[in-house]
């Protein structure tokens, strides 16, 4: 069954052979930004990267100028990580206008098989619990299935800007 779970190191090899399939794509809510991923090849590395993970959810970690803390989570189906999704606690300027309070991403393998729905759903109540009633999910105009997979839980569309339809979802 697909659940949220805190990055953790035991995952490690399933990570990796997630990270691999997006070819070098972005992935939204991956905290990827910068971690190049032959770095994360190495077990000591790839820890490092994960306590960096966890501690982004802590109001006075050191972060990159922009960025605002985050909770990290994987997207996890019987063991094997499917993909990642990030909740950022407060707006700034770029998350209001085209990142919103939650990324996801599935890895290409598996798509289509509603993972990405039950994430976001399991992750509103978390959201509910930083202290956000209303979370902001976007995606892009041409993206049908983040589309459906937004609407499916409940967003609502307010506007599009940028090229990346905006929709806001009660907690």
């Amino acid at each position: 069954m697909t659940g949220l779970e805190l990055p953790d190191r035991k995952h490690h090899s399933s990570w990796l052979e997630a990270a691999v399939e997006f070819g070098g794509a972005h992935r939204d809510g991956s905290g990827t930004d910068d971690w190049p991923l032959e770095l994360l090849r190495g077990p000591a590395e790839f820890g490092r990267f994960v306590d960096r993970l966890i501690a982004d959810a802590l109001p006075d970690s050191p972060r990159m100028p922009g960025y605002v803390p985050c909770t990290y989570l994987w997207i996890v189906d019987d063991n094997t990580v499917v993909g990642s999704l990030a909740i950022r606690h407060v707006l700034n300027d770029f998350l209001l206008n085209e990142g919103g309070h939650i990324g996801y991403s599935v890895r290409p393998s598996a798509r289509r098989r509603g993972h990405a729905a039950k994430a976001l759903h399991d992750a509103l109540p978390i959201a509910r619990g930083l202290g956000i009633d209303r979370a902001l999910v976007t995606c892009d105009e041409d993206n049908a299935g983040s589309r459906a997979t937004i609407e499916r839980n409940g967003g609502i569309y307010d506007d599009s800007r940028n090229g990346k339809r905006r929709y806001w979802i009660g907690t």
